[in-house]
């Protein structure tokens, strides 16, 4: 079993395509029936720099086979159509730094803005500027390989899409510096195939419906801020969106930003669904959402989770969208695929069994009554609770032996005790009372919030009340379908030298609540500390999982066999994401802060597929990324083999008599946390893709 913790659902795959499942799924709530499109934003745009060769070859190498490629269309000054995903071409390119003088102030719909433009610029000018990374907060690494800028007939010839979607988001803009924007678009239907043109002005497409009327070319009428004013009639694309048989006229579909037809409160919840994609399919339109990425912040209803997101627009037993708009088209790949129309009464596979981390704290606070119950209803198999012990000796779970870390005592108390050994200062769990320790509020935690912004649910940051371990222990025994508890010990021999005997507490709690000499919940004791799965195994035959605490690149033979001797199995920390674990290495189980996300996954019909498998549901092929990066980093030094010095500790000291434990050792101010906003950054681009191994952070998830 390995030790896996995921917090957004970003299947990555990089080996070579294979076939789609097989597995023919129900009928879609979309205009004709037909599975959703895939549309490939600027191509794989959350990764490689946006209308990059290899954000569009990745973007078809791992999506549906028929993913349908998007290209934003700038005009040049001498009349060609390139692809680069902003009118400001500093936005995606290093045109600022190849031509430093030539930024330029023009009116955009009645906006006097500043920057670089194509209409500037010659084919030939553009032949020298390559291709970036427009949203800074995302990798800069692939900026180096100067992807070079691609015309339409260049990606066209090149890639031969399944669809090409052409986006024209300025026409009026390209008119008034003389670029006849409908003449060249007809020009390119007849030299390329155009499966889509999109954009957001009335009278371009009301120019060249006529044209194009008996073509396969499909005209989409684009929806921007509900506030903002469509040019050529002066009316708000909200009005605009009350008279729908007027779009009906000129376009066949619709795209407009995903708020439209699932709306979010300002605190990230959940609004109820608009009449949007009714509407839309009564009037006989397509309708298509737009603004999909798994790198920015989505309601809290879906717990991090992108595919639980698409699933929301798709699957909802009352309509489906006829496509989606994404930075990354291999998950909602995925989503169509594997994720939809699955039955909720199937029965769900045996593996990966589900082990909660704190319960679904991320969520709730951890180890409350409501991350427990949240988890339990989530499809959780195995409830953990980390145990710490109180002043007066009673085990709780919390995961943290610092209640600064999961509760408000730092509001409550006035000062801290400063121990080395257990990271510093804190309040401890053994220097109050459990009575005491009931009057505190627990917290959510965010592991992220200083490094990538990202927060939990603060609708929910302290709801919840903390349990005893025998609490912990009745909830578990009651729900039936949790088939054990994994019951973890940390610290135990500094807590011996406090007075307190956290084996024996632990082992008397399952004894009180019936967990003896009984076959119907598994019982796993977890410990990183040989010593304590030692001296439990002398008394009680449970399960016994010895943790891996340190990054490490392989283990001794005898070391496993050392191993063995002790435990059951092995928790090892681990950063890469899950399907290459359950794919590729076959685990037994994941530990996870989101149990639902990881029961959504082992459903999913893609599984049990092997060399069948979708390329969007393979495992990572490892490296893959730093190939394409240039130039090739320095190698790092490789992490330690674990050897059997590290696992065997001496055994655990006796248990000093109470009157030890610590009071307020170097006690000093207790001073409340740097204040935090209360929702997560609109963008957390960079470490939930650029470092995609630590975001896929410590502890088995999903």
């Amino acid at each position: 079993m390995w030790k896996l913790r995921i917090f957004f659902f970003y299947f990555a795959a990089f080996a070579a395509a294979a076939q789609p499942s097989s597995k023919k799924p129900s009928l879609w709530q979309t205009l004709r029936g037909d599975a959703p499109l895939v549309i490939a934003h600027g191509g794989f745009s959350g990764l490689f720099p946006g209308s990059s060769s290899l954000a569009y070859a990745l973007a078809l190498q791992t999506g549906l086979p028929n993913t349908i490629l998007w290209c934003d269309v700038q005009l040049t000054s001498d009349g060609f159509g390139v692809c680069l995903p902003d009118l400001l071409l500093n936005n995606g390119s290093n045109t600022g730094d190849v031509f430093a003088n030539k930024n330029r102030t023009y009116l955009v719909n009645g906006i006097s803005t500043t920057g670089y433009f194509s209409v500037d610029f010659t084919l030939k000018d553009l032949s020298n500027v390559s291709v970036t990374q427009g949203i800074y907060s995302r990798t800069y690494q692939f900026d180096q390989n100067f992807f070079p800028v691609m015309t339409i007939q260049e990606l066209s010839q090149q890639f031969k899409p399944p669809g090409l979607w052409l986006n024209i988001q300025h026409a009026a803009f390209f008119d008034q510096h003389k670029l006849k924007t409908r003449s060249f678009v007809l020009s390119t239907t007849r030299s390329s195939i155009v499966n889509y043109i999109s954009s957001p002005e009335v009278n371009f497409l009301k120019s060249i419906v006529a044209r194009l009327r008996a073509t396969p070319t499909k005209l989409v009428f684009r929806f921007l801020g509900k506030n903002e004013f469509e040019p050529s009639t002066n009316q708000t694309y909200d009005s605009l969106l009350k008279n729908l048989k007027f779009i009906k006229t000129f376009a066949s579909g619709i795209l407009v930003p995903k708020s439209y037809i699932w709306p979010v409160d300002q605190k990230l919840n959940l609004q109820p669904s608009t009449s949007v994609v009714l509407d839309a399919h009564k009037e006989g339109l397509e309708i298509y959402a737009a603004d999909f990425s798994n790198d920015v912040s989505i309601a809290y209803d879906f717990s991090y989770d992108p595919v639980a997101e698409y699933l929301k627009f798709i699957d909802n037993g009352n309509f489906s969208v006829d496509g989606v708009l994404s930075d990354f088209p291999i998950t909602p790949s995925a989503a169509i695929d594997c994720y939809s129309h699955m039955d909720k009464n199937d029965s769900r596979p045996v593996k990966p069994l589900v082990i909660t981390n704190e319960g679904a704290s991320g969520d709730y606070p951890g180890c409350t009554d409501l991350a427990y119950k949240t988890a339990i209803t989530d499809g959780a198999d195995i409830l953990d609770c980390p145990v710490q012990m109180t002043k007066d000796g009673v085990p709780i779970c919390l995961g943290s032996i610092n209640l600064i870390d999961r509760t408000n005592a730092v509001h409550v108390y006035s000062t801290t005790t400063d121990i080395p050994e257990l990271g510093g200062a804190g309040i401890f769990s053994f220097n109050l009372t459990w009575q005491e320790i009931q009057k505190l509020k627990p917290e959510i935690y965010n592991p992220f919030a200083d490094d990538a912004k990202l927060y939990r649910n603060q609708n929910n940051k302290n709801k919840g009340q903390l349990l005893s371990l025998s609490d912990f222990l009745a909830l578990a025994y009651n729900a039936t379908s949790v088939s054990g508890v994994v019951i973890r010990i940390e610290e135990a021999s500094f807590l011996a030298e406090q007075g307190l005997d956290v084996t024996d507490a632990v082992l008397d709690a399952l004894s009180k609540n019936g967990y003896d000499n009984q076959k119907v919940k598994r019982v796993m004791i977890q410990s990183s500390d040989s010593a304590v799965l030692i001296k439990i195994k002398e008394k009680r035959n449970f399960e016994f999982v010895y943790e891996v605490d340190e990054i490490i690149r392989d283990v001794l033979n005898s070391t496993m066999l050392d191993i063995k001797k002790l435990a059951d199995s092995v928790v090892i920390d681990a950063h890469v994401e899950l399907n290459s674990f359950v794919v590729g290495a076959d685990i037994d189980g994941v530990i996870t802060d989101f149990p639902k996300t990881a029961n959504l996954y082992r459903r999913n019909r893609c599984l049990g597929l092997g060399e069948k498998a979708p390329i969007y549901m393979s495992p990572v092929a490892p490296g893959s990324l730093v190939t394409v990066v240039l130039p090739q980093p320095p190698a790092e030094a490789p992490s330690p083999i674990l050897s059997v010095s590290d696992v065997l500790e001496p055994p655990l000291p006796s248990v000093a008599p109470t009157s030890s434990i610590v009071e307020n050792k170097n006690a000093t101010a207790a001073l409340p946390p740097a204040s935090q906003p209360n929702g997560q950054s609109k963008l957390v681009l960079g470490v939930l893709l650029t470092n995609l191994p630590l975001l896929l952070s410590t502890i088995l998830l999903f």
